[in-house]
């Protein structure tokens, strides 16, 4: 069969088992399975059998709702390709702005200290390294499976030339944390569990994705209450800080920043859907309470 006809199959199979992009999948499984770039399938005729095979079985997968950056081993985010797999949180494209807002906050600065706390791939910390080459960028995850994935992309991504991070066991509530950059770091970034214990996901996501960074208690910010103890005490006075939530949480979060001292400037910044996704601050000038 043409590449063409295999997807144009795959899409209808993808679209009848729900899901949301079945062409796109399909033709990124595709590629998957002959092991070429989605492009280059514009120019593929025939497809040998063993492919079709693999395609055949990844289709299988992805529509009983395996995620398919795990099928394909990889999920783009700014200009790094991750790789990622069963026991890391796949990084979405919303936190690509994230990444994006670190990079603003250290522009012109020479060798800023960017923290990332609950690192999970390394998504951000490593797109802050490849594009701020004089960054130091400390990444720390609790996630003894996750962390395997941290250290094999910040391997990769050093052996390609970016500049080096440092990927560290650790809880991003720990009052131990990183005690040694007490007051030095310029940035603190997190993407933290912050779904509510009652919320609905998709298969997706509760299937595959680790627990630890997905669920933040009852009204989902428990573990964000920890972090911005840590936060506090880890920045400069001018330092920012920098932590992303779910769309229902643009309220919450901000007036928990708020209520917690310490800081100015407290804001909260919409994705490109316009729907309400990370929130940022500034550490005021006076001493985090002892």
């Amino acid at each position: 069969m043409t590449a063409q006809q295999l997807v144009r199959e795959a899409a209808a199979r993808l679209a009848e088992a729900g899901v949301e992009s079945p062409r796109v999948d399909a033709e990124l499984l595709l590629a998957a399975a002959l092991g070429v770039s989605r492009t280059a399938l514009l120019t593929t005729g025939e497809v040998p059998d063993d492919a079709v095979a693999r395609f055949a079985a990844l289709v299988e997968q992805r529509a009983d709702r395996v995620p398919l950056q795990h099928l394909t081993g990889t999920a783009p985010f700014r200009h790094l390709e991750l790789s990622v797999g069963p026991g890391v949180f796949v990084p979405r494209p919303e936190t690509e702005l994230v990444a994006g807002w670190v990079l603003e906050r250290i522009a012109g600065l020479p060798a800023p200290t960017v923290v990332d706390l609950g690192t999970g791939s390394g998504a951000i910390a490593l797109a802050v390294a490849n594009e701020h080459p004089g960054v130091r960028v400390l990444a720390v995850e609790r996630d003894p499976g996750a962390i395997e994935w941290t250290r094999h992309n910040a391997a990769t991504r050093a052996s390609a030339g970016d500049t080096p991070v440092e990927v560290l066991s650790g809880d991003m509530t720990d009052p131990a944390l990183l005690t040694e950059l007490d007051g030095a770091v310029d940035v603190v970034v997190s993407n933290p569990p912050y779904v509510p214990d009652d919320a609905r996901l998709p298969r997706e996501v509760v299937d595959h994705d680790p627990p630890l960074a997905l669920w933040g208690g009852p009204d989902g910010l428990d573990v964000v209450r920890g972090l911005l103890d840590t936060a506090v005490r880890l920045l400069r006075p001018g330092g920012w800080l920098g932590i992303e939530h779910a769309d229902l949480q643009g309220s919450a979060l901000p007036a928990l920043v708020r209520a917690h001292g310490h800081w100015t400037d407290v804001a909260d910044h919409p994705d490109l859907a316009g729907r309400p996704r990370y929130t940022t601050a500034q550490r005021s000038g006076h001493h985090a309470a002892t």
